[in-house]
């Protein structure tokens, strides 16, 4: 092994910044875990993607299957740092989505079970949707960002 090899993540850190790092390997963790119980049960999932009275039903169940595998795999993306400027992009726009779908719902009135990190709501129940929100906005500000600090950052090393 080479001893002057520096660390994976050590590498990274001087290569990005350690606080793109950090923002990388937090959001990567809360899609990783956020894709568990998802992809462990679909249908309990499909409620409540059809609780959110956004898609057509026939986009429900699509959208319950592939989302948690999109997050699973943007997430083990963003915790190694493979395909970056489009991992970044694709957790961005899926967070700008479930933000838009959380405000939409509570300004129709709708109080629903989020379905974010677990489809069953019996750990929920008295979770406002006041609370989604918060919660999703520091994801979304941390997705930003990582989004501004990556593409920023290219656009200075192409001499721009």
């Amino acid at each position: 092994m080479d001893e002057d090899k520096p660390h994976f993540f050590k590498a990274q850190c001087k290569r990005d910044g350690l606080l793109v790092l950090v923002a990388r390997l937090i959001l990567g963790a809360v899609f990783i875990y956020a894709s568990m119980d998802k992809i462990a049960h679909p249908e309990a999932f499909a409620e409540v993607v059809h609780n959110y009275q956004i898609l057509p039903d026939a986009l429900v169940n699509l959208t319950a299957i592939v989302l948690p595998w999109l997050e699973l795999v943007t997430g083990a993306f963003l915790v190694i740092g493979l395909f970056r400027e489009g991992t970044v992009s694709i957790v961005t726009l899926l967070l700008t989505i479930f933000f838009g779908a959380v405000i939409f719902n509570l300004a129709r009135g709708l109080d629903i079970h989020c379905g974010c990190f677990h489809t069953s709501t019996q750990l929920t129940d008295s979770t406002s949707m006041s609370w989604y929100v918060f919660r999703d906005s520091l994801f979304l500000l941390t997705a930003l960002y990582l989004f501004f600090r990556t593409f920023r950052g290219r656009r200075q090393k192409a001499g721009m």
